[in-house]
């Protein structure tokens, strides 16, 4: 079974952490030391190396955490655009069956989080039992309340470790829910399946052949960059845009149902990371330097300062470099509507965050003005910035810590710490760290135009020129 993980979510319910180029399960969420991605791979290391589908612009991301978390993927698909997760897992099939014609793939978005990994195991054994006659398996969460933020699967029996599954619906309303729960032949949908890779492209072609098709002609246009496989973009941008429910499991005749009871939440929104959380005896979340003083059922989420909470019921309180959302637990579905008004108003703080991770290092951009910006730098050891000019802005590096290799034209020299270092309007310069540690630095950024757009790269280690 090879697992195929969906890492193109953007996760806007859980602004102001999640962000377009830093979505959520590229964080650490769930109070561990591992962010969702991370997660989700580890729980999947007893089966074979798994596929990744992510967004182009956060393949360096991607790959790094799951380089540090020890996980080496068979390979990482590079969508050149959006399109939902039916085409993301097309993409996946068709690679599986490069290595292997009766492949079964596991389809875990990456996410999600899951408590208890052996009962995620136990029922990936009994999917793949059931996918092995061209079933179409899902798995179905067994409900614990009437949630009105998923959508539910109705199953035909009321017992077994597989069950044929009547119809998907959509999220209901509290009573209908209330409903469901009673009836108990009904499950959240998870967002999880089980399949053989042919039986899904099978399927695809017969209830969206345009699709099937645009993702094949893609798939066989793709380039190998560096460790990713980039899909045509050119071929890919025609693909309609579907969800595999809707464009295949809603329509198909022959799907089936694992149940599953594994401590399953799709991390939604900050309510549901608060009700995945651990607590402390007033029912309070505390991720980061949190003091709650004479406070209850709050999720206070601090990395950066302390905050202290004096009298506060029933509140979310996330605190980031840039941004702060202070909202009722019962409103903040609504931060959606907060990040599209932000986007409507010409902000950027749907986009990123203060600090900007690139393939090299990160920048945190920690002061600025009409005509000049202040950025502390930090470049991983043995990685170069690209040999690049800026027309419009002058730099000043000075060396925190650390060594850096300074090329400036045609000449080169090296600074250690306390130095410094002037590149002028339209010179040629790059910066690489040639030593074991991590290298910081200071830059000054001056000129009449100072945004990231203003970068004419001539070489690049990382093949963004």
């Amino acid at each position: 079974m090879i697992p195929v993980i969906l890492s193109g979510g953007a996760g806007t319910r859980l602004w102001p952490l999640s962000r377009k180029h830093y979505p959520k399960q590229l964080h650490r969420l769930t109070g561990g030391e591992h962010t969702l991605l991370q997660e989700t791979a580890l729980r999947v290391t007893d089966l074979q190396a798994p596929i990744v589908v992510c967004n182009e612009d956060h393949r360096f991301m991607v790959a790094e955490q799951l380089r540090s978390a020890g996980v080496t993927p068979s390979a990482i698909l590079l969508e050149p655009a959006a399109r939902n997760t039916a085409p993301a897992i097309a993409l996946a099939a068709l690679q599986a069956l490069q290595t292997d014609p009766e492949a079964t793939l596991a389809v875990l978005p990456a996410d999600h989080a899951i408590a208890d990994h052996q009962a995620l195991l136990q029922a990936l054994d009994v999917a793949g039992e059931a996918a092995a006659d061209g079933s179409l398996v899902t798995f179905g969460v067994v409900p614990t309340h009437p949630e009105t933020g998923y959508g539910y699967l109705q199953s035909q029996e009321k017992s077994g470790n597989v069950r044929h599954v009547i119809r998907f619906v959509e999220k209901p309303d509290h009573p209908t829910a209330e409903q469901y729960l009673a009836a108990g032949d009904h499950f959240w949908n998870s967002g999880m399946f089980v399949f053989r890779a042919r039986a899904y492209l099978d399927a695809l072609m017969r209830f969206q052949p345009t699709m099937a098709e645009v993702c094949r002609e893609a798939f066989e246009n793709a380039s190998t960059d560096l460790d990713f496989i980039r899909i045509s973009k050119a071929h890919f941008s025609p693909c309609p845009s579907d969800s595999i429910d809707y464009a295949v499991m809603e329509q198909a005749e022959q799907v089936r149902m694992v149940p599953l009871d594994a401590g399953w939440s799709d991390v939604g929104g900050w309510h549901s990371l608060w009700e995945i959380s651990d607590k402390d005896e007033n029912g309070n979340v505390s991720i980061g330097d949190v003091l709650p003083m004479d406070s209850h059922n709050n999720l206070v989420h601090s990395r950066e300062k302390l905050v202290v909470t004096l009298g506060m019921e029933d509140t979310v309180i996330v605190d980031t470099k840039d941004a702060l959302l202070v909202a009722r637990r019962d409103r903040v579905q609504q931060v959606k509507d907060a990040v599209e008004k932000i986007r409507e108003l010409g902000r950027k703080e749907h986009l990123n965050h203060r600090e900007v991770h690139r393939p090299w290092g990160s920048y945190d951009s920690i002061d600025n003005g009409e005509r000049y910006q202040v950025k502390c730098i930090t470049v991983k050891p043995g990685a170069s910035l690209s040999l690049q000019m800026h027309h419009h802005r002058a730099e000043h590096w000075v060396v925190v810590s650390g060594t850096a290799i300074v090329q400036i034209g045609e000449r080169e020299q090296m600074l250690t710490e306390n130095e410094s270092v002037y590149i002028p309007i339209g010179e040629k310069h790059r910066l690489t760290n040639p030593g074991k540690l991590p290298l910081e630095l200071i830059e000054v950024q001056s000129g009449s135009y100072l945004g990231e757009d203003d970068i004419v790269r001539f070489e690049d280690n990382f093949g963004r020129c």
